[in-house]
């Protein structure tokens, strides 16, 4: 599409959309995944169904004229011209001016000197002597169970399953997984994490920056990043790199990693992961995809002769109202836990396949947020047999109607 095409076809990027309540009013909030203003928009909720009609389809009298012929109801021009008009000056459309933004922000984000912490100060303390204290914490309480952790001897091969949840909700299990894996991660000389991306489909994000943490920064092996760029292609590798700045399912483990270390650095390869919907409608297996073999061959060849622990950052069910369900109740939250377990056991055993077929087979009606990160650690580790390391169900919204639920796996062979 050219550029005038585009200025007169406007089309949304790809964003964040979701309900918002603000003064006793309903709106949709447009929040862009890649930051590129830092502006976010409210969108009452009657002109949220123009939205669907900003797709490169239709000009902006086409919008009007398809939104009234589709929903009998009329909207003044002005109005659509004005929601676009915000639109563009946010930078949420397709465009010669989020073009230019993605370009200055991908060229900021590369020139410095890491990757800045996003949440530090917010769902964590930015103080790392405050964050020792609040993930000893949970230390403290994970040592207090029967029976009582330690960690479990290091192996030739070693990973795990971390959640990526919040630490108030989650903690527990963190510290549950990650005390069982710290003889590992302090001797490890390599640590690739494959984390959740929430906001975006591409199967793997790569960057090159390193990431910082409240105590110090973990520099990114970037020459391992380089052999994955390789076979991924550098333009395809990088697309959506700027995920990488707010993406929660990458800092929050680095943040226990580097705790666990006691605060030494280890070099990492981080990586995001789009999901496997592509494969869940086709009937395919993401065993049959070339990009996954290769990229799954050129980690474990760049692996060979280091000490290398391979994370799986991802939490699992995802239900309930606060997901666009019906809101949650025994039965159902009975189900899910039955679920969880089954693939918990799969996971245990080491099967990638079974693990993916359980999934595929109720089309991830759970919305389990790890499926790619912990079928792509199975991979990379082989068949080798795991330890379950913690478990919880917490709240997703204030009126009980909807939880995620999260657990911990360890791997060794």
């Amino acid at each position: 599409m050219t550029t005038t095409m585009r200025a007169a076809h406007p089309k949304l990027r790809s964003l964040d959309i979701r309900p918002h309540s603000q003064n006793g009013r309903q709106y949709f909030l447009l929040r862009d995944p890649l930051q590129l203003s830092d502006n976010m928009l409210l969108v009452p909720q009657p002109l949220g169904a123009l939205l669907a009609f900003c797709d490169g389809s239709y000009s902006a009298r086409g919008m009007a004229q398809a939104f009234h012929a589709h929903y009998g109801f009329p909207i003044g021009l002005d109005t659509v011209e004005q929601l676009l008009r915000a639109l563009d000056e946010a930078c949420l459309l397709d465009n010669e001016r989020s073009e230019a933004a993605l370009h200055r922000a991908r060229e900021q984000f590369r020139a410095a000197p890491f990757r800045t912490p996003a949440m530090a100060g917010g769902s964590y303390p930015a103080d790392p002597d405050l964050l020792h204290a609040a993930l000893e914490a949970y230390r403290r309480q994970a040592a207090n169970g029967h029976p009582p952790l330690s960690p479990l001897t290091p192996t030739p091969t070693f990973g795990l399953l971390s959640p990526h949840i919040d630490y108030p909700r989650g903690g527990l299990v963190y510290a549950q997984v990650w005390e069982r894996a710290a003889s590992a991660v302090r001797e490890a000389d390599l640590v690739i994490i494959f984390a959740t991306d929430h906001y975006g489909s591409d199967p793997f994000t790569l960057t090159r920056q390193n990431y910082a943490t409240p105590y110090g920064t973990l520099p990114t092996a970037t020459a391992i990043v380089d052999q994955v760029a390789a076979v991924i292609g550098e333009e395809a590798a990088f697309a959506g790199e700027l995920r990488h700045i707010g993406e929660h399912s990458l800092e929050l483990v680095t943040v226990w990693l580097h705790h666990l270390r006691n605060r030494r650095p280890v070099e990492i390869v981080p990586i995001l992961c789009g999901g496997f919907h592509r494969f869940y409608g086709n009937g395919d297996h993401p065993d049959h995809d070339d990009q996954i073999t290769q990229v799954l061959a050129t980690l474990r060849a760049a692996s060979t002769g280091r000490r290398v622990v391979v994370v799986a950052s991802g939490d699992l069910a995802h239900v309930g109202a606060a997901f666009g369900q019906e809101p949650l109740d025994e039965a159902t939250l009975d189900l899910v836990h039955s679920a969880d377990q089954g693939l918990i056991q799969q996971m245990a055993a080491g099967d990638a396949d079974a693990f993916y077929r359980a999934i595929h087979a109720i089309g991830d009606q759970h919305n389990v947020c790890g499926v790619a990160p912990i079928y792509l650690t199975m991979k990379l580790l082989g068949a080798i047999e795991g330890t379950p390391a913690g478990y919880a169900t917490c709240p997703a919204d204030n009126e009980d109607t909807s939880v995620v639920t999260v657990g911990g796996v360890i791997w060794q062979g």
